[in-house]
């Protein structure tokens, strides 16, 4: 029998999982640590207790709003808090961003490091992150019962959602956070009653939001996320639906995204998050694909319309959400220091509006400088090399992410070598086809060539932990 056909026992294969992982991140050259100069600055600054721009001195004092954070169970890396009151028949929201500004000392151990990183980059054998951890999982965080420096949007609603640009404020100021919630608490809370009125009012602003998405002819591709946990016998792949609560939540972070491009757009000073609208010849072959599937795309309705009325249930599902990522392609950072290099087209077209990145400074580099243009505070000798420094590591995090995820589905594939299991094909390809599997939620290829939304049974013939490569057949 070939050896990449041999059986391991389940510690062989954590084992060699473990390996393969190290061999991943060594291949990538991923730093292990930070350098000492790093951290010590970062400690340095904690310990002064002031600001290394001397923000201080002006900063609002907005510590008795009750804000909360939501986010991914454990999460200590946070980035953002809100509070939403009603006002009239509308809404107050104030949203909190971690005022990173005020640990960074431009040009230090810390600013030079995060630009040769770019972003935190996660991996199931851990995360390597942006910034020294006494920051982004201390000093910076909007960690709850404890005072802390925030960039803080204030945004006046109507009754559907919507704002005019006077309706939108940016300060810096000192914040204090009641409660950090994980999104399946949250939803709990929300379906029961029982949570604040930040969480209440969420839940009545964050479909509206939605709407006024769809008006923009916005679309979002939401698929279930293919999740690895740490289970009792190593790591899985689990498949998890998106709660309510993370959308609306997410809905709040967009508005905020929007409002800071309009800031910079409007100012002539900034960087831009953009997305091309899909082409022609893509929005043709989308719709070839979908209605081979038995699933027209109708004339008169957009296509983010068309896919927020999927159904999660309906069999064709999976290979629509796949064949509709092609739509989502190209998108790319725009950094302009004057009105005249604003590029003609700068909207984000799954958003439908332009946008920025301007909510997540503590795992992302680019949002610290897109807070401080807003604030009137550009970088010129930085801002221009933004978009390569991201286009960079965006590239690094995403071999990282489908090396990570292939070796964990070899590893967990592995256990059922010679099993005969369920799935669904999501594409053709030159190889074949293109397969989702139900029970583990694995994404692979057969060699067989079987039409897009069909149910087949594939066996599971040899796994190989090391390069995470998977060979299945259709029965």
């Amino acid at each position: 029998m070939p050896a990449r056909h041999t059986r391991l026992s389940p510690s062989a294969v954590q084992t060699a999982l473990g390996e393969s992982l190290a061999e991943l991140r060594r291949s990538l050259e991923l730093p292990e640590s930070f350098p000492p100069e790093v951290v010590a600055e970062a400690e340095d600054i904690v310990a002064s207790g002031t600001a290394v721009d001397g923000s201080d001195d002006e900063r609002a004092d907005l510590r008795d709003l009750p804000f909360l954070t939501i986010d991914p169970e454990g999460s200590r890396d946070l980035d953002q808090a809100m509070h939403i009151a009603r006002e009239g028949d509308g809404f107050v929201v104030h949203y909190a961003i971690a005022d990173l500004a005020a640990f960074v000392r431009p040009g230090g151990a810390i600013d030079a490091e995060a630009q040769r990183r770019g972003q935190t980059l996660y991996a199931p054998d851990g995360s390597v992150p942006l910034h020294p951890e006494v920051l982004s999982h201390g000093a910076a965080s909007l960690l709850p019962d404890e005072d802390r420096r925030a960039c803080v949007w204030r945004f006046a609603l109507d009754a559907e959602g919507r704002h005019g640009p006077d309706d939108v404020t940016l300060v810096r100021a000192w914040v204090h956070s009641r409660g950090q919630w994980a999104y399946e608490g949250a939803q709990a809370a929300i379906d029961a009653g029982t949570g604040p009125e930040t969480l209440a009012l969420l839940a009545e602003l964050g479909p509206l939001r939605i709407a006024q998405e769809a008006r923009r002819g916005g679309a979002s591709l939401n698929a279930p996320e293919e999740e690895i946990v740490d289970g009792p016998d190593g790591y899985e792949i689990q498949r998890r639906a998106l709660l309510p609560v993370e959308d609306w939540n997410a809905q709040i972070s967009l508005m905020t995204g929007m409002a800071a491009a309009d800031i910079m757009l409007s100012a002539g000073r900034g960087i831009v998050r953009t997305l091309p609208p899909a082409d022609e010849e893509s929005r043709a072959e989308f719709r070839r694909q979908v209605a081979l599937l038995g699933r027209p795309w109708p004339e008169d309705l957009d296509y983010g319309e068309y896919l927020r009325r999927l159904d999660p249930a309906d069999d064709a599902t999976p290979a629509i959400l796949q064949a509709a990522s092609a739509l989502f392609r190209g998108a790319d950072y725009v950094a302009f220091l004057s009105p005249d290099e604003i590029p003609a087209d700068v909207e984000q077209a799954a958003i439908g509006a332009p946008y920025a990145h301007a909510t997540a400074p503590l795992r992302r580099l680019v949002d610290r400088y897109t807070l401080r243009a807003c604030l009137g505070d550009v970088d010129e000798e930085v801002l221009p090399r933004l978009p390569e420094i991201m286009r960079r590591s965006s590239a690094l995090a995403s071999r990282l992410e489908s090396g990570a995820v292939d070796r964990v589905e070899a590893a967990v594939l592995h256990r059922r070598i010679g099993q005969v299991l369920d799935a669904v094909v999501l594409s053709q390809t030159k190889g074949g086809s293109r397969v989702q599997l139900a029970d583990p939620f694995v994404t692979a290829t057969v060699p067989e060539a079987v039409e897009p939304g069909t149910r087949i049974r594939v066996r599971v013939e040899a796994t190989d932990i090391a390069t995470g490569s998977v060979t299945l057949s259709a029965e």
